[in-house]
Protein backbone atom coordinates (compact mmCIF):
# COMPACT_ATOMS: atom_id res chain seq x y z
CA UNK A 1 0.00 0.00 0.00
CA UNK A 2 1.36 3.42 -0.94
CA UNK A 3 2.27 5.76 1.88
CA UNK A 4 -0.17 8.53 2.69
CA UNK A 5 0.66 12.08 3.50
CA UNK A 6 -0.46 13.32 6.93
CA UNK A 7 -3.21 15.28 5.23
CA UNK A 8 -4.47 12.17 3.41
CA UNK A 9 -4.47 10.21 6.66
CA UNK A 10 -6.56 12.85 8.37
CA UNK A 11 -8.93 12.96 5.40
CA UNK A 12 -9.30 9.17 5.45
CA UNK A 13 -10.16 9.34 9.15
CA UNK A 14 -12.77 12.04 8.52
CA UNK A 15 -14.28 10.05 5.65
CA UNK A 16 -14.56 6.91 7.81
CA UNK A 17 -17.83 8.22 9.30
CA UNK A 18 -19.06 10.17 6.29
CA UNK A 19 -22.69 11.23 6.69
CA UNK A 20 -25.12 13.57 4.99
CA UNK A 21 -27.41 13.62 8.02
CA UNK A 22 -25.63 15.97 10.41
CA UNK A 23 -22.76 18.44 10.51
CA UNK A 24 -21.42 18.89 14.01
CA UNK A 25 -18.49 21.12 14.91
CA UNK A 26 -17.79 23.25 17.98
CA UNK A 27 -20.71 25.68 18.07
CA UNK A 28 -22.32 24.19 14.94
CA UNK A 29 -25.14 21.64 14.67
CA UNK A 30 -26.78 21.39 11.26
CA UNK A 31 -29.16 18.76 9.88
CA UNK A 32 -28.90 18.43 6.09
CA UNK A 33 -27.79 22.06 6.08
CA UNK A 34 -30.45 23.42 8.45
CA UNK A 35 -28.97 25.00 11.63
CA UNK A 36 -30.55 23.57 14.77
CA UNK A 37 -31.18 27.03 16.17
CA UNK A 38 -33.44 27.77 13.19
CA UNK A 39 -35.33 24.48 13.56
CA UNK A 40 -36.05 24.75 17.28
CA UNK A 41 -39.54 26.07 17.87
CA UNK A 42 -40.40 25.95 14.17
CA UNK A 43 -40.16 22.28 13.24
CA UNK A 44 -42.22 19.49 14.83
CA UNK A 45 -40.97 16.08 15.88
CA UNK A 46 -42.67 14.46 12.86
CA UNK A 47 -41.02 16.99 10.55
CA UNK A 48 -37.69 16.23 12.18
CA UNK A 49 -38.15 12.51 11.61
CA UNK A 50 -38.79 13.23 7.93
CA UNK A 51 -35.73 15.49 7.71
CA UNK A 52 -33.49 12.87 9.30
CA UNK A 53 -34.71 10.09 7.00
CA UNK A 54 -35.21 12.00 3.77
CA UNK A 55 -32.73 14.89 3.92
CA UNK A 56 -35.28 17.65 3.50
CA UNK A 57 -38.32 19.04 5.28
CA UNK A 58 -41.84 17.89 4.42
CA UNK A 59 -44.64 20.27 3.68
CA UNK A 60 -46.92 20.97 6.66
CA UNK A 61 -49.61 18.74 5.07
CA UNK A 62 -47.17 15.87 4.58
CA UNK A 63 -45.99 16.24 8.17
CA UNK A 64 -49.57 16.16 9.46
CA UNK A 65 -50.26 12.94 7.57
CA UNK A 66 -47.09 11.33 8.93
CA UNK A 67 -47.98 12.51 12.42
CA UNK A 68 -51.44 10.95 12.09
CA UNK A 69 -49.95 7.54 11.31
CA UNK A 70 -47.41 7.74 14.12
CA UNK A 71 -49.91 8.78 16.80
CA UNK A 72 -52.39 6.05 15.88
CA UNK A 73 -49.91 3.19 16.50
CA UNK A 74 -48.49 4.13 19.89
CA UNK A 75 -50.14 1.37 21.93
CA UNK A 76 -52.38 -1.69 21.84
CA UNK A 77 -52.35 -2.76 25.47
CA UNK A 78 -50.53 -5.42 27.51
CA UNK A 79 -51.76 -8.20 25.19
CA UNK A 80 -49.13 -6.92 22.75
CA UNK A 81 -45.96 -8.92 23.51
CA UNK A 82 -43.68 -5.88 23.40
CA UNK A 83 -45.80 -4.03 25.95
CA UNK A 84 -46.01 -7.07 28.23
CA UNK A 85 -42.24 -7.52 28.01
CA UNK A 86 -41.64 -3.88 28.95
CA UNK A 87 -43.84 -4.24 32.03
CA UNK A 88 -42.23 -7.52 33.10
CA UNK A 89 -38.72 -6.20 32.50
CA UNK A 90 -39.16 -3.03 34.55
CA UNK A 91 -40.53 -5.11 37.45
CA UNK A 92 -37.25 -7.02 37.50
CA UNK A 93 -35.42 -3.89 38.64
CA UNK A 94 -33.92 -2.72 35.35
CA UNK A 95 -33.95 0.90 34.20
CA UNK A 96 -36.38 2.36 31.68
CA UNK A 97 -33.90 2.15 28.81
CA UNK A 98 -33.36 -1.59 29.43
CA UNK A 99 -37.10 -2.24 29.62
CA UNK A 100 -37.64 -0.31 26.38
CA UNK A 101 -34.79 -2.11 24.63
CA UNK A 102 -36.16 -5.49 25.78
CA UNK A 103 -39.53 -4.58 24.26
CA UNK A 104 -38.33 -3.13 20.97
CA UNK A 105 -36.03 -6.11 20.44
CA UNK A 106 -39.06 -8.36 19.87
CA UNK A 107 -40.62 -6.15 17.19
CA UNK A 108 -39.82 -8.64 14.45
CA UNK A 109 -41.58 -10.08 11.43
CA UNK A 110 -44.62 -11.35 13.34
CA UNK A 111 -44.97 -8.51 15.85
CA UNK A 112 -43.90 -5.23 14.31
CA UNK A 113 -43.09 -6.14 10.72
CA UNK A 114 -46.60 -6.10 9.27
CA UNK A 115 -46.36 -2.56 7.96
CA UNK A 116 -43.14 -3.26 6.09
CA UNK A 117 -44.53 -6.48 4.62
CA UNK A 118 -47.72 -4.72 3.57
CA UNK A 119 -45.72 -1.97 1.87
CA UNK A 120 -43.74 -4.66 0.01
CA UNK A 121 -47.05 -6.13 -1.17
CA UNK A 122 -48.20 -2.70 -2.35
CA UNK A 123 -44.93 -2.28 -4.24
CA UNK A 124 -45.47 -5.61 -6.04
CA UNK A 125 -48.94 -4.45 -7.08
CA UNK A 126 -47.52 -1.24 -8.48
CA UNK A 127 -44.82 -3.15 -10.35
CA UNK A 128 -47.46 -5.30 -12.02
CA UNK A 129 -49.58 -2.26 -12.85
CA UNK A 130 -46.54 -0.58 -14.41
CA UNK A 131 -46.38 -3.45 -16.93
CA UNK A 132 -50.00 -2.80 -17.92
CA UNK A 133 -51.87 -5.18 -15.60
CA UNK A 134 -55.27 -4.05 -14.37
CA UNK A 135 -55.55 -3.42 -10.64
CA UNK A 136 -57.45 -6.64 -9.88
CA UNK A 137 -54.99 -8.74 -11.90
CA UNK A 138 -52.01 -6.97 -10.34
CA UNK A 139 -53.36 -7.66 -6.85
CA UNK A 140 -53.88 -11.36 -7.62
CA UNK A 141 -50.32 -11.64 -8.95
CA UNK A 142 -48.90 -9.83 -5.94
CA UNK A 143 -50.83 -12.03 -3.52
CA UNK A 144 -49.40 -15.15 -5.16
CA UNK A 145 -45.92 -13.71 -4.61
CA UNK A 146 -46.74 -12.66 -1.05
CA UNK A 147 -48.19 -15.95 0.15
CA UNK A 148 -45.31 -17.82 -1.46
CA UNK A 149 -42.85 -15.60 0.40
CA UNK A 150 -44.53 -14.93 3.74
CA UNK A 151 -47.27 -17.55 4.07
CA UNK A 152 -51.06 -17.40 4.08
CA UNK A 153 -51.48 -14.61 6.66
CA UNK A 154 -51.41 -11.34 4.73
CA UNK A 155 -49.99 -8.50 6.81
CA UNK A 156 -52.21 -5.47 7.16
CA UNK A 157 -55.53 -7.31 6.92
CA UNK A 158 -57.61 -8.99 9.60
CA UNK A 159 -57.15 -8.66 13.34
CA UNK A 160 -57.14 -11.17 16.19
CA UNK A 161 -59.02 -8.77 18.51
CA UNK A 162 -61.05 -6.42 16.33
CA UNK A 163 -63.68 -7.60 13.82
CA UNK A 164 -63.15 -4.12 12.35
CA UNK A 165 -60.06 -2.19 13.44
CA UNK A 166 -61.40 1.18 14.67
CA UNK A 167 -58.21 2.94 13.57
CA UNK A 168 -58.15 1.91 9.92
CA UNK A 169 -61.16 3.86 8.64
CA UNK A 170 -60.16 7.25 10.06
CA UNK A 171 -56.60 6.81 8.81
CA UNK A 172 -57.76 6.00 5.29
CA UNK A 173 -60.07 8.99 5.40
CA UNK A 174 -57.08 11.19 6.21
CA UNK A 175 -55.17 9.79 3.22
CA UNK A 176 -58.11 10.28 0.87
CA UNK A 177 -58.59 13.86 2.06
CA UNK A 178 -54.88 14.49 1.51
CA UNK A 179 -55.14 13.00 -1.99
CA UNK A 180 -58.13 15.21 -2.79
CA UNK A 181 -56.06 18.23 -1.71
CA UNK A 182 -53.13 17.16 -3.91
CA UNK A 183 -50.84 16.39 -0.97
CA UNK A 184 -50.29 12.77 -2.07
CA UNK A 185 -50.97 10.80 -5.25
CA UNK A 186 -53.79 8.76 -3.76
CA UNK A 187 -53.07 5.44 -5.51
CA UNK A 188 -52.48 3.27 -2.44
CA UNK A 189 -55.95 3.43 -0.87
CA UNK A 190 -57.34 1.84 -4.04
CA UNK A 191 -54.64 -0.85 -3.98
CA UNK A 192 -55.33 -1.60 -0.31
CA UNK A 193 -59.08 -1.77 -0.83
CA UNK A 194 -58.66 -4.14 -3.77
CA UNK A 195 -56.41 -6.40 -1.67
CA UNK A 196 -59.08 -6.33 1.03
CA UNK A 197 -61.72 -7.31 -1.54
CA UNK A 198 -59.53 -10.07 -3.01
CA UNK A 199 -58.91 -11.58 0.41
CA UNK A 200 -62.63 -11.48 1.12
CA UNK A 201 -63.32 -13.35 -2.10
CA UNK A 202 -60.70 -15.98 -1.30
CA UNK A 203 -61.88 -16.53 2.29
CA UNK A 204 -65.58 -16.06 1.50
CA UNK A 205 -65.81 -13.64 4.41
CA UNK A 206 -64.65 -10.06 5.08
CA UNK A 207 -60.97 -9.61 5.95
CA UNK A 208 -60.91 -5.91 6.86
CA UNK A 209 -57.83 -3.78 6.67
CA UNK A 210 -56.17 -3.16 10.03
CA UNK A 211 -53.97 -0.37 11.30
CA UNK A 212 -50.84 -1.87 9.77
CA UNK A 213 -52.48 -1.79 6.35
CA UNK A 214 -53.75 1.75 6.85
CA UNK A 215 -50.40 3.11 8.07
CA UNK A 216 -48.68 1.24 5.24
CA UNK A 217 -50.93 3.19 2.86
CA UNK A 218 -49.83 6.45 4.49
CA UNK A 219 -46.12 5.61 4.53
CA UNK A 220 -46.25 4.43 0.91
CA UNK A 221 -48.14 7.55 -0.20
CA UNK A 222 -45.51 9.68 1.52
CA UNK A 223 -42.74 7.88 -0.37
CA UNK A 224 -41.04 5.95 2.42
CA UNK A 225 -39.21 2.74 1.50
CA UNK A 226 -40.81 -0.46 2.91
CA UNK A 227 -38.07 -1.15 5.52
CA UNK A 228 -38.76 2.29 6.97
CA UNK A 229 -42.34 1.19 7.56
CA UNK A 230 -41.04 -1.04 10.34
CA UNK A 231 -38.70 1.62 11.66
CA UNK A 232 -41.47 4.21 11.81
CA UNK A 233 -43.73 1.74 13.61
CA UNK A 234 -41.00 1.12 16.18
CA UNK A 235 -40.68 4.86 16.77
CA UNK A 236 -44.42 5.06 17.32
CA UNK A 237 -44.80 1.99 19.53
CA UNK A 238 -41.84 3.11 21.65
CA UNK A 239 -44.15 5.77 23.10
CA UNK A 240 -46.54 3.11 24.41
CA UNK A 241 -43.65 0.97 25.58
CA UNK A 242 -42.27 3.89 27.60
CA UNK A 243 -45.68 4.73 29.06
CA UNK A 244 -46.35 1.15 30.18
CA UNK A 245 -42.86 0.68 31.59
CA UNK A 246 -43.19 3.90 33.56
CA UNK A 247 -46.66 3.01 34.85
CA UNK A 248 -45.47 -0.43 35.92
CA UNK A 249 -42.46 1.07 37.69
CA UNK A 250 -44.81 3.09 39.91
CA UNK A 251 -46.72 0.03 41.18
CA UNK A 252 -43.99 -1.44 43.36
CA UNK A 253 -44.70 -4.92 41.95
CA UNK A 254 -41.53 -7.02 41.75
CA UNK A 255 -40.74 -9.77 39.25
CA UNK A 256 -44.05 -9.61 37.40
CA UNK A 257 -44.60 -12.82 35.45
CA UNK A 258 -46.69 -13.40 32.33
CA UNK A 259 -49.74 -14.34 34.48
CA UNK A 260 -50.75 -14.25 38.16
CA UNK A 261 -49.08 -16.88 40.35
CA UNK A 262 -52.52 -18.25 41.26
CA UNK A 263 -52.93 -19.43 37.66
CA UNK A 264 -50.53 -22.32 36.98
CA UNK A 265 -49.13 -23.07 33.57
CA UNK A 266 -50.02 -26.31 31.81
CA UNK A 267 -47.54 -29.14 32.31
CA UNK A 268 -47.50 -31.39 29.25
CA UNK A 269 -44.73 -33.85 30.18
CA UNK A 270 -44.79 -37.43 31.54
CA UNK A 271 -46.69 -38.35 34.70
CA UNK A 272 -44.76 -38.44 37.96
CA UNK A 273 -42.33 -41.36 38.01
CA UNK A 274 -39.67 -42.84 40.28
CA UNK A 275 -35.97 -42.82 39.56
CA UNK A 276 -34.76 -46.30 38.57
CA UNK A 277 -31.98 -47.48 40.84
CA UNK A 278 -29.95 -48.43 37.77
CA UNK A 279 -30.08 -44.80 36.66
CA UNK A 280 -28.63 -43.44 39.93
Amino acid sequence: MSERTPEQTVQAAQDWWSTSIIKMRPGIIEFSGYPIQELIGRVSFSQMIWLMLRGDLPTPDQARLLDTALMASVDHGPHAPSIAIARMAISCGVDLNTAMASATNVLGDSHGGAGQQCMELFAKVREAMATGAALEVAVDQALVWYTGTHGKIVAGFGHRFHPVDPRAGPLLAQVEAAAAAGVVEGVYPAIAREIEAALGRRKDKPIPMNIDGATAVIFAELGFAPPLGRGLFILSRSVGILAHAWEQSQTGVRNKGPMPKEIPFTYAGPDRRALDEKQS
